[in-house]
């Protein structure tokens, strides 16, 4: 039977009606299943891609810069605009928006998989990026508006822990898809899930709007509705796309190349100045009073950026150098994500006992330490000798760091902008993970056609680790010097269970059923990811 849903209309301030649903219920399982579905479709793309990478450029004839689009173009507008696609759900109804994000991404998911050339590609890899935008917050913001709140905390982590299956067996799967049906599946796999995805979602999740108390189960009057800030997300995502196509095409000598990196610069100076003028903010910047909160995300981008530049350039090393196929290389990522997994609840509990300052700084520590193991993995490389050792360690420094970090995020900040400050650190990460990927080629000497040879490939590679292992030190620092012990009551993480490699997971708001978007000190707005 179909679950009731909400009047959404705009017709002014909406009446709440309470979340009532159970996590044992048959109701209650449909909108999990919905849910983790959804943004399992977002996360699996930005694991499973990095993998069919040699195979796309083969296949397509494209440049080492045209495979740095094929990633960013993806991780630009999902950056971009995952802080105004929450903000859409909370005025429009998330199930709606849910539901559109869904549609969208399939849809740029077979323009994906039918691209006859790389441009083709890059530009629906822009558009899956949107719709990821789209239905990475929507997803987040249905089980906190649809759940009872005895159950919501439960509903959350089953949402997290399923969300991170996906993300762990995205490489193996992407391999898999690569060796066996080709490259192109990996995108249209999409399709299917949204063919099940959508339906289940129209009959069985109810429609919600309007951010409104969600302390109170049986519902109460939500709050005026803000304006979106259209201007400082389309400031923001401009910043990042300026900067990115300057260092993509620093290799060359065109004049527009120092024009996009000034007018980059620009667009963020003009975000900033934006976002301390308007009324609604995106992204508010009396937040990073709190110092204990910029802490955290410098460290966020250090380690992030870190990362972003390891699994995109080590994807490519295992099969350009090593001579891996697709289903070895992504199983080889396995042992990461599968720690993370296992232990990333146990690591998160360790550092409420002990505080984050410890983890914080080993963690980047251990990290480092496995990004310079990986100068033992060449040609004909051991698995079990050469690669494993320092995937292992990988993972452990990703377990150490990773819960730690988020939960130092929430506590940074009163509980009311928990889920802002979740969606401020997570729209951070993969925006440095998105300039590393950019602009590790370039710092390293990679020609454009450097992926096409072993030898070219390995030495820019050996380059790239110790800069890549160095940013991380930097983090360890900066945890070390800057991060202080929470007080005691504040806010703990419910995503207690994670696989994802590329940004940190993201956590609901816990007095609003708002996702991200502008949200104002007494309107707090919760978090989006994959």
């Amino acid at each position: 039977m179909a679950v009731p849903e909400r009047d959404v209309s705009d017709d002014g301030p909406d009446t709440a009606v309470g979340p009532a649903l159970r996590v044992a219920s048959p109701a209650g399982k449909w909108v999990l299943l919905t849910t983790v579905l959804g943004s399992s479709m977002a996360l699996l793309d930005s694991t499973v891609v990095n993998v069919a990478l040699p195979t796309i450029g083969r296949h397509l004839d494209a440049s080492l810069a045209a495979l740095q689009w094929t990633v960013n173009g993806y991780m630009l507008s999902l950056a971009g605009l995952i802080l105004l696609g929450g903000s859409l759900g909370d005025r429009f109804g998330r199930r709606r928006i849910f539901v559109v994000g869904v549609v969208w991404f399939a849809a740029a998911s077979l323009m994906c998989g039918l691209a006859p050339n790389v441009g083709i590609l890059i530009a629906a890899r822009v558009l899956q990026g949107v719709g990821g935008a789209l239905l990475t917050p929507g997803s987040l913001a249905i089980i906190q508006a649809s759940f009872h709140p005895a159950d919501r905390a439960r509903a959350v982590g089953l949402w997290s822990g399923f969300g991170g299956v996906g993300a762990a067996v995205g490489p193996f799967l992407g391999g898999w898809l690569v060796d066996g049906p080709g490259w192109r599946w990996v995108f249209l796999l999409n399709i299917p899930a949204a063919l099940v995805c959508v339906p289940v979602a129209l009959r069985h999740v109810p429609e919600s709007s309007g951010p409104f108390d969600a302390s109170n189960a049986d519902g109460g009057r939500a709050a005026p509705r803000r304006r979106f800030d259209v201007l400082g997300a389309v400031l923001g995502a401009a910043a990042l796309a300026l900067v990115t196509y300057a260092l993509i095409g620093a290799r060359s000598s065109s004049v527009l190349v120092p024009v996009t990196a000034v007018a980059g610069v620009a667009a963020g100076v003009a975000f900033v100045r934006v976002e301390r003028r308007r009324p609604d903010p995106m992204m508010p910047p009396d937040i990073f009073a709190s110092r204990q909160f910029t802490a955290v995300n410098l460290v966020t981008l250090c380690v992030y950026a870190a990362f972003g530049g390891f699994f995109f350039l080590t994807a490519l090393q295992l099969q350009v150098v090593a001579g891996y196929s697709a289903l070895q290389a992504g199983t080889a990522l396995l042992p990461t994500t599968a720690l993370m997994l296992l232990f990333s609840a146990r690591s998160g509990e360790l550092a409420q006992r002990i505080g984050p300052r410890i983890p914080l700084t080993v963690g980047p520590l251990l990290c480092a330490t496995a990004m310079l193991l990986m100068l033992r993995v060449g040609k004909d490389a051991s698995y079990v000798a050469d690669v494993l050792p320092a995937l292992v360690v990988m993972g452990l420094g990703m377990v150490t760091l990773v819960a730690p970090l988020t939960a130092t995020v929430l506590a940074s900040v009163d509980t009311g902008r928990a889920g802002l400050a979740s969606g401020i650190n997570n729209a951070a990460a993969r925006a440095a993970g998105l300039i590393a990927v950019a602009a590790l080629p370039v710092l390293t000497g990679m020609g454009s056609e450097a992926y096409r040879s072993a030898d070219a490939f390995d030495a820019a590679f050996r380059r790239a680790m110790p800069l890549c292992a160095g940013v991380l030190v930097v983090g360890a620092v900066l945890a070390f010097t800057m991060v202080r012990r929470p007080a005691p009551d504040c806010r703990r993480p419910e995503c207690r269970t994670h696989g994802s490699v590329l940004a940190p997971p993201l956590e609901p708001g816990r007095t609003s059923h708002g996702t991200l978007g502008p949200t104002g000190p007494d309107t707090p707005g919760t978090g989006p990811t994959p």
